[in-house]
């Protein structure tokens, strides 16, 4: 049986470039404004769902600017990470380093010190609205179309109906679909890729049993 190379590299490192804004245009623009010290606020909040793209807008912002002070799910701070954003955001007040935070939802409804809550809302505060299908469809036939691949709308629709909706995951999907499709020598048909999933799914199982003892 022929082994098909169904291991899944890294995501590429998140930068402004390769970020799917959707309806989140502005708060990118701003964002990338804030990295490039251009911006008159210096502190940005964000908050969305997960998979919205908060991490993926924070590590990119760190990689253009690595002074920023950036803290992502700051509902999940302990009491010392929280004085740390606490201090970072007076500070950024006095013109020092500027502030990019992120969180599941608004200030105001943040498991946080009162303190903290209000000055997270002292800048700007965007929600990250999630993808909508269309943008979606479009990101997955773009990159499709980047690998030599042709997205039929049946494979589409399964995608988007049957797996985690998330770009990252989206595309590291893709990722396996391109490899097994290369290796198999087959086109990017619905029942090649029930196969390449399950295959790799069941790599993944694999990978995740303990080993035995020696």
């Amino acid at each position: 049986m022929r082994q098909l190379p169904l291991q899944i590299s890294a995501p590429a490192e998140p930068r402004f470039e390769n970020y799917v804004a959707g309806a989140n245009v502005e708060a990118l623009a701003r964002i990338r404004e804030l990295a490039a010290g251009s911006l008159r606020e210096a502190i940005v909040y964000l908050w969305g769902e997960p998979g919205s793209g908060r991490t993926h807008l924070l590590r990119a912002a760190a990689r253009v600017n690595p002074e920023l002070f950036v803290a992502d799910d700051v509902e999940t701070l302990d009491c010392a990470a929280q004085q740390a954003l606490f201090v970072a955001i007076n500070a950024a007040r006095d013109g020092h380093a500027a502030v990019l935070a992120a969180g599941t939802a608004p200030p105001a409804q943040l498991p946080l010190r009162e303190d903290l809550r209000t000055r997270l809302a002292w800048g700007l505060v965007y929600q990250l609205k999630p993808l909508s299908d269309d943008a979606k469809a479009l990101y997955l036939r773009a990159e499709a179309r980047r690998r030599g691949l042709r997205l039929s709308d049946e494979v589409l629709r399964y995608l988007l109906n049957h797996l985690p909706r998330d770009l990252a995951s989206l595309h590291r999907v893709l990722e396996v679909l391109d490899r097994y499709s290369l290796a198999s020598q087959r086109g990017l048909t619905l029942p090649l890729v029930r196969e390449a999933l399950s295959a790799a799914q069941d790599i993944a199982n694999c990978l995740d049993k303990p080993g035995r003892p020696e």
